[in-house]
């Protein structure tokens, strides 16, 4: 049995452990879909993060996104997985998440592997997404709209302000950036929550991740 196969065997069940912990809290501690939603989303960005490690081809990549996708597109036809399904609004997010966990990945294989490409989009998406959503429903000052999508400045601002900081923390100690390191990381922090403030369905669960990666190769 070969490496990448055991270590998606357990990558799987770490996934599978996840949700089943989000179940646990929605079910029997009567915690809110939105929270565990985004503790779904926040550990599955940080189980992402071993991806490079364990598993050494975007092949194997694959046939775990699509797996998971296969089970949310199931979850969502029956009604199963409440801790990540019950929101009171029309969203594709937890779809969107596996397809850009992979353009992720395949971006920095074909890049001659700059980890830049992999882990800052996906810490990005994994801490500044909900932590945004979190403060912009808590204290929803600035309210607008673009495209009839209806989103907070204070959401948007800690947005920002986070991936500025993620940004350039990771590029000072992991990444050699043309232009130095803080500029990078304001326009990369930036471009990212112009893509937050724009998307709605869950599909910034793709925009962010790529307009972190597109604007990052712009200074390779």
């Amino acid at each position: 049995m070969s490496h990448d196969l055991i270590n998606s065997i357990w990558l799987a069940a770490s996934f599978l452990g996840l949700f089943g912990f989000a179940e646990v809290l929605y079910h029997y501690l009567h915690i809110k879909a939105e929270l565990t939603r985004k503790l779904v989303h926040f550990g599955t960005g940080i189980l992402t993060f071993l991806f490079p490690v364990f598993l050494s081809s975007h092949i194997w990549v694959l046939a775990l996104c699509a797996s998971f996708a296969l089970i949310l597109i199931v979850s969502l036809k029956f009604k199963l997985l409440p801790s990540i399904n019950a929101v009171d609004r029309i969203t594709w997010g937890s779809l969107c998440y596996p397809l850009s966990v992979y353009v992720c990945f395949v971006m920095y294989e074909f890049n001659d592997k700059q980890s830049i490409l992999f882990y800052l989009p996906i810490l990005i998406l994994a801490i500044c997404d909900p932590l945004a959503a979190l403060v912009g429903k808590r204290w929803p000052w600035g309210k607008y709209s673009i495209f009839g999508n209806y989103k907070s400045l204070a959401g948007s601002i800690v947005f920002f302000i986070l991936a500025s900081i993620l940004s350039y923390i990771y590029i000072r100690n992991y990444a050699s950036l043309n232009m130095g390191v803080l500029f990078p990381a304001l326009l990369i922090a930036f471009v990212a929550a112009i893509a937050e403030a724009i998307s709605n369905k869950g599909f910034d669960n793709i925009t962010i991740p790529m307009a972190v990666v597109i604007s990052t190769l712009f200074f390779l």
